[in-house]
C-alpha cells in the first residue's frame, strides 16, 4: 500500500465541501470526513462524495462500551468508506467489537485504525489533566500495541511516533498522521507537528492535512505541494 495525502474536509456544510472539491478538476484526492461535516450533513454527504470517486476516511473517533461500538460500526460499514477510526483508550474489547461490527457478511471491511493520543495533547496536559504519568511516546506505543493485538490495521499518531510504531507493530501496521504543517506555515492548535517531507522520512503511511490545504489561497497547489513532498 503506497503513501497518500488525505485532505481533512473540515467544513460545516455540503455546499462548502463540494465547492472545495470542485476545484480539483480531474483529481480525486483521498478525503477525511470528520465530526463537523458528518454531524451537519449526515450519511448522505459520505455517499455523495463516494459517488464522486473519492476514497474516504470517516473520522468519527468512536469510544463507548464494546457492544455500542460494534453496532455503530455495523451501521457505518454500509457507507462503503475506505477507513474508519475509534479511540484506542476504549480498550481491546471495544476494538475487537468494532472489527466484528464493521466486517460485512461477505468478509470485506474498511481499514480500521485507532487514535492513540491526539496531536493537540502535550505531555503536560496528559499528566496533569488525564493523570497518565507515562511519557507520551510510551503511551502512544502501548496503545498502538493494543490495537495491533486487537487485529486493527493501524493507528492515528503524530509523525514523530510513526517510526517507533512500525518498529513495535510491524511495517505493514499503518500510521496515519495528522499534525502536518509546511515549514513556512502556522502550527495552529497542534502541538506535535512535522512537515510532509519529515513525515515521509520518519515513516508515516498517510498524512492528514487540513488547514494548510483548505485555507490556502490555492488549495490545489497546496495539495500538489504535499504530494510532491510526501509521496513523490
Amino acid at each position: 500500500m503506497g503513501k497518500d495525502v488525505i485532505i481533512a474536509c473540515d467544513f460545516s456544510s455540503k455546499e462548502a465541501t463540494l465547492a472545495f472539491l470542485d476545484q480539483f478538476s480531474g483529481k480525486k484526492p483521498y478525503v477525511k470526513i470528520g465530526m463537523e461535516l458528518f454531524y451537519a450533513e449526515g450519511p448522505a454527504i459520505v455517499r455523495e462524495i463516494k459517488a464522486r470517486g473519492h476514497q474516504i476516511f470517516l473520522d468519527l473517533k468512536l469510544h463507548d462500551i464494546p457492544n455500542t461500538v460494534k453496532k455503530a460500526m455495523a451501521v457505518l460499514s454500509g457507507l462503503d468508506v475506505d477507513m474508519v477510526n475509534l479511540h484506542a483508550a476504549g480498550t481491546r474489547a471495544m476494538m475487537e467489537g468494532a472489527l466484528e461490527g464493521v466486517t460485512r457478511p461477505d468478509g470485506t471491511r474498511p481499514l480500521v485504525i485507532a487514535v492513540t493520543q491526539l496531536t493537540s495533547t502535550s505531555q503536560e496536559r496528559m499528566q496533569e489533566e488525564l493523570l497518565i504519568s507515562a511519557p507520551i511516546d510510551e503511551t502512544v506505543i502501548h496503545y498502538a500495541a493494543n490495537a495491533a493485538k486487537a487485529g486493527l490495521d493501524g493507528v492515528v499518531c503524530s509523525p514523530m511516533e510513526a517510526g517507533k510504531v512500525h518498529q513495535v507493530c510491524g511495517e505493514k501496521f499503518l500510521t496515519v498522521t495528522p499534525g502536518i504543517r509546511f515549514a513556512d506555515g502556522d502550527k495552529g492548535d497542534q502541538v506535535r507537528v512535522t512537515t510532509p517531507a519529515q513525515a515521509k522520512e520518519i515513516g508515516s503511511d498517510y498524512i492528514v492535512v487540513g488547514r494548510p490545504i483548505t485555507a490556502a489561497a490555492d488549495p490545489v497547489a497546496a495539495y500538489e505541494r504535499c504530494v510532491r513532498e510526501f509521496v513523490d
